[in-house]
């Protein structure tokens, strides 16, 4: 998934106010459509099933934070297309989802906090 307006790569984004970006593409389907716009938290409180915007290898990228038993994390699209990403730590997790909507549509709004 790629989002529009995301800062250039080595900008941050991790300014403690809320901003909202685009989804492109079908990573999230089927709880997050291309089109729809997410806003992030950037100070949000991480945890396990969460939804992220994450930077790795110099690519903005949005997924839902998993950890296993061992206590590992990863990048997970909601797509099976898509594969896993495993995580050394979580500094490049610059953000966590707190809502999404669909331009035109109030009553598509949800919330994940």
């Amino acid at each position: 998934m790629t989002t529009h307006g995301v800062p250039a790569s080595g900008s941050d984004c991790g300014g403690g106010e809320s901003f909202a970006l685009r989804v492109i593409g079908y990573s999230m389907a089927p709880e997050f459509n291309d089109g729809e716009i997410v806003v992030i938290e950037p100070e949000g409180a991480l945890r396990d099933g969460c939804f992220v915007l994450a930077q790795v290898e110099g690519e903005w990228i949005f997924r839902q934070l998993c950890s296993d038993e061992a206590g590992r994390w990863r990048l997970r699209a909601l797509n099976p297309a898509w594969p896993d990403i495993p995580l050394a730590d979580l500094s490049g997790v610059r953000g966590v989802i707190i809502q999404k909507a669909l331009p035109g549509r109030r009553r598509a709004s949800r919330r994940y906090i």
